[in-house]
């Protein structure tokens, strides 16, 4: 895969890096002296490229005609949007991923300036606050489909109401799905005769609205 990464901050550094490390083919653009002496020293020369990210001539430099994905993480968002409109519209990029500087501008990250993914670092902040607050003990380990779905962890507690309980005669949410039971650290496959007991770790694929109800059903009990 081909990633062109435009920006050289922390952020965008550490991201070049990885994909790197993972075999991607990776190029990334930056025009500021101060960041292009880091970045030689922490990226391979091949990957670097000097110049303004919005310039045509300086992308196709870049090879953006073959890029798979454009990350846009410069430092004003309508740079960032004009890239991502830039790269699909004239270059035909695939997918597009922005990074969002100011939260009050993250409306204008949509289809209309061909951005697939744009990145809200106080929204995620915020759903996430709001997230594990509504679920009580239930962990989220896993985003899955953009969000939509979540692999998370609920250690069952003595008086849940799902404790002794088979998973058959569970009136389980629409959208779950009990992946795994870890018990006494050995995994139990979650067969239909299998009970719910007090301390074992549920591992399940849910949804927002299932993983509030499992959170109930997994959960301490009501007083």
């Amino acid at each position: 895969m081909f990633v062109l990464i435009a920006g050289g901050g922390q952020t965008p550094a550490q991201l070049a890096t990885l994909l790197v490390a993972q075999k991607h083919q990776v190029h990334l653009i930056e025009n500021r002296p101060d960041l292009l002496s880091l970045l030689h020293g922490e990226l391979p020369t091949e990957v670097i490229y000097e110049g303004n990210a919005t310039d045509p001539a300086v992308l196709e430099r870049a090879g953006i005609q073959r890029a798979n994905i454009l990350a846009a993480c410069l430092r004003v968002d309508a740079e960032n949007l004009a890239l991502c409109f830039l790269a699909r519209t004239r270059y035909g990029v695939p997918r597009t991923i922005a990074r969002i500087i100011n939260p009050r501008n993250a409306w204008l990250y949509d289809q209309k300036f061909h951005v697939d993914v744009a990145l809200n670092q106080a929204g995620i902040l915020s759903s996430l606050i709001e997230e594990e607050m509504s679920l009580g003990d239930m962990m989220t380990l896993l985003k899955i489909r953009r969000g939509r779905y979540s692999l998370v962890e609920e250690k069952i507690p003595t008086g849940a109401p799902a404790e002794g309980v088979a998973i058959k005669d569970v009136a389980l949410p629409p959208n779950s799905v009990i992946a795994a039971i870890i018990r006494g650290g050995q995994m139990v496959i979650p067969r239909g005769t299998i009970r719910f007991e007090a301390g074992d770790e549920v591992l399940a694929i849910v949804d927002p609205a299932a993983a509030k109800e499992l959170a109930i059903l997994f959960g301490r009990p009501q007083e």
